[in-house]
């Protein structure tokens, strides 16, 4: 009879975490995360999907001579915007998992 009582247990405690898992997963995916390059020339906000929401372009990052640099900007600015997202979801997701490493959560 112990065993069924453990295994209740164990089976109780893996749907409280999966009821978490999709809270965190619902969270993540409401939130967005902000992200500048070159001063504040470049903005992107992010979604925790991840999906890019929007871009902000300063006037005078606009130099048709040197089209070069708004690109690096703007690849910055979403590079850095994605890593906040990852660790957003570590983040959220550890909390829940207790730093078990679940395939495919992150």
């Amino acid at each position: 009879m112990a065993t069924r009582g453990m295994n209740r247990d164990m089976l109780r405690q893996l749907q409280q975490m999966q009821a978490q898992i999709t809270k965190a997963q619902q969270e993540i995916e409401e939130s967005t995360v902000e992200a500048s390059a070159g001063g504040g020339a470049v903005t992107v906000v992010v979604s925790g999907q991840p999906r890019l929401q929007s871009i902000k372009i300063a006037p005078e990052a606009v130099d048709p001579d040197d089209v070069e640099m708004l690109e690096d900007m703007i690849v910055a600015a979403l590079n850095e915007a994605l890593e906040k997202v990852r660790t957003m979801q570590a983040e959220r997701f550890g909390s829940v998992t207790g730093g078990l490493d679940v395939p495919g959560l992150t």
